[in-house]
């Protein structure tokens, strides 16, 4: 799911040939192999759990302040996007570590 704010970073990156490794919007959504999703009931709180292809799982949140503005589809997409959002400090530890032994 490329995000215009993504997608608008990738095409300065290949514009100005920054092309050492990286991570990519592409790459992250490639770990993703599994999502699950949970409304606390009574509450506006959803949580999405993203299950990675080495089975570690990111949680991201969400919650509306007024229970009249809930929406379950913002909501989950929301989640989401805050449980994506952390893979990408988890992908760039690994790939700096990489980086440092020589791997890449």
């Amino acid at each position: 799911m490329l995000s215009a704010s993504e997608a608008s970073i990738e095409a300065e990156l290949k514009t100005k040939g920054l092309n050492a490794p990286r991570l990519t919007p592409q790459a992250i959504d490639e770990t993703i192999v599994g999502e699950a999703f949970h409304v606390f009931p009574g509450t506006t709180m959803t949580v999405c759990a993203l299950t990675l292809r080495n089975g570690f799982i990111v949680l991201g949140e969400s919650a509306a302040a007024s229970p009249e503005n809930f929406d379950a589809a913002i909501g989950r997409r929301i989640a989401r996007d805050n449980a994506r959002n952390k893979i990408w400090a988890l992908e760039g530890y690994l790939l700096r570590s990489k980086l440092a032994a020589g791997v890449i």
